[in-house]
C-alpha cells in the first residue's frame, strides 16, 4: 500500500479527496468553515495519526507545479481590479487599507512585546489577506530557519474566516435593517430598486464595449500565449527581486496592474487562458506542503498567540473600519463590513450579501435593494484587502526580519 502511494496519480487523487471533503462542507455552510480550513486541519490530523506518510505530497507533482506558478499568479492578481471600478468605489478601498494598516501597527505594537516580532510579523500577512500573503509569509520564514513558526500563519490562515463572517455579518444586518427603516415604504424601494436595475444594466452595456486596445490582437490571444505573458511578468519579477531587494510578490502586483492598464495584458488573464482552476488546484497543493514539519506539539506551543493576533487583529480591523467610516461619511454598520472582508475575501463577500439581503427584506424589492446597496462596496473591500493590500504589507513586513 505505501509503495502505491509513491505513485503521482494516486497521491494526488488521495490529496484531491481531502479537498473535495473541504468543497463540500464549505459549500454546504455557506463559505462559514472554509475549505482550506478543513483541508489543512485535515491533511494535519491524518499526518499526526499516521493515515498519510509524510512524503505524500511530494510524491504528488501538482505542489510542484504550485510552486512554479506562484510568481505568476500574483501577476495575474494584478489584472483583476478594474481601475475604473476602484476609482467609482474609492471610499470602500479607502476603509479596507485603513481596516489591514491599523490591523498590522496593533498585531506589531501588542502581541510583539508577549511573543517576538517574528511570531507578531508572520500573523501579520495572513489575518489581512489570503492564500498568497501566506505563501509570502512562510517562504520567508523557511528561507530565514524559522519553519516551525509557520504553525502560526497557518492556522490563521484557517480560522480567519471563522471570526471574520459572524462579524460581518452582525454589522451588515444592522445596516440592512437601518436602510428598510429609513427607506421603507415598499413604492420607494421599488422605485430604487429599478433605479438601481437600470443604472446596472447601463454599467453591464458600457463593460461589454471594449475600452482598449490590447496589445495582443484576438486571433493570437491563446491559452498558450496568453501562460506566456503571465510567466514572462512572473519572471521579470523574480528578476527585479534580485536585483533591489524587493519582494516579488511586490513587482507581480505591479507589473499586473501596469500591464493590464496599458493594455499589454488582459483582465483575469488566467481565466482567459482557461487555467484558473488547475492553477488555484496547484496553489492549495503548496499550501498544504508547508504543513509537513508542523506537529501537535507545535500547535499546542503557539496557540496562544495564534489567538491572541486572530482577536486583537479583528479588534485593529474594526478600528480600522471605524475610523475610515468616520473619515468618508458613511454608517458604521456598512464601513466596518467593509474593513472585514480582509479576514474571508471572495467568494464569502458575495454570500453575505446573499444572505443578509434575504434575510432582512420582506419582499422581493426589499432583497434586491438591500443587496445592490451592500454588493460593491463589500467586492471592492475584498478585492482591495486580499488581492493587492495584503501581498504588500506581508511583502513590507516580512521584509523587516
Amino acid at each position: 500500500m505505501r509503495l502505491m502511494l509513491k505513485d503521482p496519480v494516486i497521491a494526488t487523487t488521495i490529496i484531491l479527496i481531502l479537498i473535495v471533503v473541504g468543497e463540500i462542507i464549505s459549500i454546504k455552510t455557506r463559505a462559514r468553515i472554509p475549505m482550506l480550513a478543513v483541508t489543512l486541519f485535515g491533511y494535519l490530523v491524518l499526518i499526526w495519526l499516521g493515515v498519510f506518510p509524510k512524503d505524500l505530497l511530494e510524491n504528488s507533482t501538482l505542489s510542484t507545479l504550485g510552486s512554479l506558478m506562484f510568481a505568476p499568479l500574483i501577476v495575474h492578481m494584478g489584472t483583476l481590479i478594474p481601475i475604473q471600478l476602484i476609482k467609482q468605489q474609492y471610499k470602500s478601498v479607502i476603509i479596507a487599507l485603513l481596516g489591514i494598516l491599523i490591523s498590522t501597527i496593533t498585531i506589531l505594537l501588542v502581541v510583539t512585546p508577549f511573543f517576538g516580532y517574528e511570531i507578531a510579523a508572520s500573523g501579520v500577512g495572513p489575518i489581512s489577506g489570503g492564500v498568497v500573503a501566506f505563501l509570502i509569509t512562510s517562504e520567508k520564514l523557511k528561507e530565514l530557519g524559522l519553519a516551525s513558526i509557520v504553525t502560526v500563519p497557518a492556522v490563521i490562515l484557517g480560522l480567519q474566516t471563522l471570526i471574520g463572517l459572524p462579524l460581518a455579518t452582525f454589522f451588515l444586518r444592522r445596516y440592512a435593517k437601518k436602510l428598510i427603516l429609513v427607506r421603507g415604504h415598499e413604492s420607494y424601494i421599488a422605485a430604487a430598486a429599478e433605479a438601481a436595475a437600470e443604472t446596472g444594466s447601463k454599467l453591464k452595456k458600457e463593460a461589454a464595449e471594449p475600452r482598449k486596445k490590447y496589445w495582443l490582437p484576438e486571433q493570437y490571444a491563446t491559452a498558450p500565449i496568453l501562460m506566456f505573458q503571465l510567466l514572462l511578468g512572473g519572471t521579470l519579477a523574480v528578476v527585479l527581486n534580485h536585483f533591489t531587494g524587493i519582494n516579488y510578490a511586490l513587482w507581480g502586483l505591479v507589473i499586473g496592474l501596469v500591464g493590464t492598464y496599458f493594455g499589454f495584458y488582459r483582465q483575469s488573464m488566467l481565466e482567459q487562458s482557461n487555467s484558473f482552476g488547475i492553477v488555484m488546484l496547484a496553489i492549495v497543493f503548496a499550501v498544504i506542503a508547508t504543513m509537513n514539519g508542523v506537529t501537535f506539539q507545535m500547535l499546542l506551543d503557539y496557540f496562544p498567540a495564534i489567538m491572541a493576533i486572530l482577536a486583537i487583529g479583528a479588534v485593529g480591523i474594526i478600528l480600522g473600519g471605524l475610523i475610515g467610516s468616520k473619515l468618508v461619511k458613511w454608517d458604521l454598520n456598512k464601513g466596518i463590513p467593509v474593513a472585514l472582508t480582509a479576514m474571508f475575501g471572495f467568494p464569502g463577500d458575495y454570500l453575505i450579501c446573499e444572505e443578509v439581503s434575504r434575510s432582512i427584506g420582506k419582499t422581493k424589492e426589499e432583497e434586491e435593494y438591500i443587496f445592490n446597496e451592500i454588493l460593491s462596496p463589500m467586492l471592492v473591500g475584498g478585492f482591495t484587502t486580499v488581492t493587492i493590500a495584503s501581498v504588500f504589507i506581508a511583502g513590507i513586513v516580512m521584509g523587516t526580519l
